[in-house]
């Protein structure tokens, strides 16, 4: 039975570089776990994870076995051809491989494979203990880790992400004998750096995590992740509001503290005049506090700092916290003022001097391409088209702003306040802030239809743009963030359920650029390329949904995809060949279309238009053509009010004379005249089953 102990790894630094932080940690994990495992070590790690603070990376396990199992060789010698001589004696192929093994010749074994008789060397060994395993487990596991700028200390030649003070490998209750980074192995750790000055002393690994808890440091992140949040929780509930957690400012937060403890403060309410999402930004991004929000999501002036420390004097940090945030915030204000003073037709002039991309002007230029196209998509959707025109031709303006210039991440966000000033219509306000949605991987898209006409209207320029001008994305270069755009312009008409012909109107973008390709073929390739590039986004984005690729390619390669379609309606019919997919006539009726197709590619001429019932000879032909018939007149208006769904439920009820006509027709026959009737049937009965996609792709 193998004997298992607990095993414990820890490696003391200076701070380490916080957004990097959790990555370090789960690859020195990892590096230990895979370094047992090459070596054959068995290990338990139930409840095992990445533990860290700021100044160390730790890994426990809760069993980890004292050695290796038997070490078992075998290496393959010269075959017996080779071996021996005529004699039987050996040559010196098989001389030299015994020597290397350092046995003699006639201890080796044979063993046969399809080449003929050869030698073998088999050899078993005892397993190393674990012990004299770790040092170099844990070399490897350094060396994999990602440290692009290792940081040399001293006149030492080696380097890691921070200097190493530190280092604690327990193997049970016994020290093992290690060194790394001029760092001897010991059982001794550090405690908080102000409030535990001692050594903590672990007498196992199990006492790792309780030992640092009693020295005011929290070595599990999840621990402290919780802790910060009910800390943060209570004091804005006590500020009488509600705290915004940003998750990213939490993972920050949470990699620069030991022990965390929330901190309440205030400013002068003066400051919440200006937009306050100028004032959670440098919150967040400079100092990593946390907001307070009413009830309704409006800032208060409280606001909740995280410090490293349970300090004997709060009122001095506090003090300190809301001393280093008034500068920001003074900054802010004097911006929003200057701004407003400037005015929105101000800035929007200064656009024209500056420079959007080389090949397609400036910035300006883009906002009347844009301005056109939402006027345009306006048009199509229901929206007033000069209100979409004057709602584009402001949504650049605040780029010119002196908040946007500090701040960058206002965008949209600033000119929705500065149009709202100056008493523009509040639609017009909000969607020019909309334009810019969904910002981010999981964002909502613009809630007002105004807006998403805007935020359509940006994409379809920025993406015939970016092809336009020969900056389609390679490999993990997306200077344009073209994936990004195409994504954001599927998720908007998709979840907006508007009815944007997407061919049409990228072909349009594409007439409205600076440089485009000269010639009708030239300029739909351009429009293919953009469209099939926008379709690519698409797969992905109905991947996560759970949808089939099989399903999705239904669809794509249905024969209704045409310069009307728009990516709406294509959701429609993914939705509802999702619904077709479960119905248990799916299979047979995908089975046979795809039957269908590929009788129908073989033909040689072309298939009669009509189909001429005198010809039939069979009764199941006849029944057939009956049932096509009366699926035909019966889904006609469900295709026109576009209810696939009952489309497809429709065209299922097929099954039983499908079926019969394979079973008792032959297509193929010599009389030219039958043969070419019977295809005009199948292509009759093909094209209304594709209607809504091509279900042949759903054939196992």
């Amino acid at each position: 039975m193998t004997t298992m102990s607990p095993l414990l790894i820890e490696l003391g630094t200076e701070e380490l570089p916080v957004k990097a932080l959790p990555a370090l940690a789960q690859a020195f994990f990892d590096g230990i776990l895979d370094g047992l495992a090459k070596r054959g070590v068995a290990f338990d790690r139930e409840g095992a994870k990445p533990l860290y603070t700021p100044r160390r990376l730790a890994v426990r396990l809760p069993a980890v076995a004292l050695e290796q199992p038997e070490q078992k060789s075998e290496v393959l010698g010269p075959y017996l051809n080779i071996a021996l001589d005529a004699d039987g004696q050996p040559t010196k192929a098989l001389q030299g491989f015994a020597a290397k093994a350092g046995i003699d010749w006639t201890t080796l074994e044979k063993t046969s494979d399809n080449k003929g008789e050869r030698f073998v060397h088999r050899s078993v060994k005892p397993g190393a203990s674990t012990a004299a395993l770790l040092p170099e487990i844990l070399r490897e596991a350094i060396a994999a880790m990602p440290i692009p700028k290792p940081m040399r200390w001293g006149d030492h030649d080696y380097g890691f992400a921070r200097p190493v003070h530190w280092l604690v490998i327990l193997l049970g209750k016994d020290v093992v004998d290690a060194e790394l980074f001029g760092a001897r192995a010991d059982r001794m750790s550090r405690g908080h750096r102000f409030m535990h000055d001692k050594p903590v002393w672990f007498s196992t690994p199990e006492d790792y995590v309780e030992s640092l808890r009693g020295a005011k440091v929290l070595v599990d992140p999840d621990e402290r992740r919780e802790r910060i949040v009910l800390e943060v929780t209570d004091a804005a509930r006590t500020a009488g509001g509600v705290a915004r957690i940003d998750d990213g400012i939490l993972e920050e937060v949470n990699g620069l503290t030991e022990w965390p403890k929330a901190v309440a403060c205030s400013f002068e309410r003066e400051f919440l005049a200006v937009p306050q999402e100028a004032l959670i930004a440098t919150m967040e991004a400079n100092q990593k506090f946390f907001p307070v929000l009413d009830g309704d999501g409006k800032l208060g002036e409280h606001f909740i700092g995280i410090a490293n420390i349970e300090s004997k004097d709060e009122s001095e940090v506090r003090k300190g916290y809301e001393r280093v945030i008034r500068p920001r915030f003074s900054d802010a204000k004097f911006f929003f003022v200057e701004d407003m003073k400037q005015g929105l037709a101000s800035m929007n002039d200064g656009l024209a001097t500056v420079k959007y991309q080389d090949k397609l002007g400036t910035i300006a230029d883009k906002v009347a391409r844009v301005a056109a196209l939402a006027e345009a998509v306006a048009a199509q959707v229901g929206v007033d088209p000069a209100t979409a025109r004057r709602a584009a031709e402001l949504s650049k303006a605040d780029l010119q702003s002196r908040l946007v210039g500090e701040f960058p991440e206002l965008q949209g966000i600033a000119g929705r306040y500065y149009a709202a000033v100056e008493n523009e219509p509040l639609d017009v306000a909000h969607a020019i802030d909309e334009a810019y949605m969904p910002r981010f991987a999981g964002d909502a898209i613009a809630p007002s239809k105004l807006g998403q006409v805007l935020a359509i209207a940006e994409r379809l320029d920025t993406l015939a743009g970016g092809f336009a001008a020969g900056l389609k994305p390679t490999g993990n270069k997306d200077p344009f963030a073209l994936r990004r755009n195409a994504l954001g312009l599927a998720r908007t008409q998709i979840e907006g359920g508007l009815d944007v012909p997407l061919a049409h109107f990228v072909s349009k973008a594409l007439e409205l650029q600076p440089i485009r390709s000269t010639g009708s073929q030239n300029q739909a390739f351009g429009m293919f390329e953009v469209c099939e590039f926008i379709f690519d986004r698409l797969e992905g984005y109905y991947t996560e949904r759970g949808v089939p690729p099989q399903q999705f390619a239904s669809v794509r390669l249905g024969s209704h995809s045409r310069e009307d379609e728009s990516l709406a309606n294509f959701d429609r019919r993914i939705k509802a060949i999702a619904q077709f997919a479960n119905l248990p006539e799916a299979q047979a009726l995908a089975a046979a279309n795809k039957r269908i197709r590929n009788i129908l590619k073989k033909v040689e001429g072309e298939i009669p238009s009509n189909v001429d019932t005198s010809k039939f000879t069979e009764d199941a032909e006849r029944e057939l053509f009956q049932v096509v018939d009366a699926a035909i007149a019966d889904t006609d208006p469900l295709l026109r009010s576009r209810d696939y769904v009952a489309v497809l439920g429709r065209l299922a009820r097929l099954r039983p004379q499908v079926d019969a006509f394979f079973d008792g027709v032959m297509v193929n026959v010599d009389d030219a005249a039958v043969r070419n009737n019977r295809l005009a049937l199948l292509d009759r009965l093909s094209d209304r089953l594709g209607s809504v996609a091509a279900i042949e792709h759903l054939s196992i």
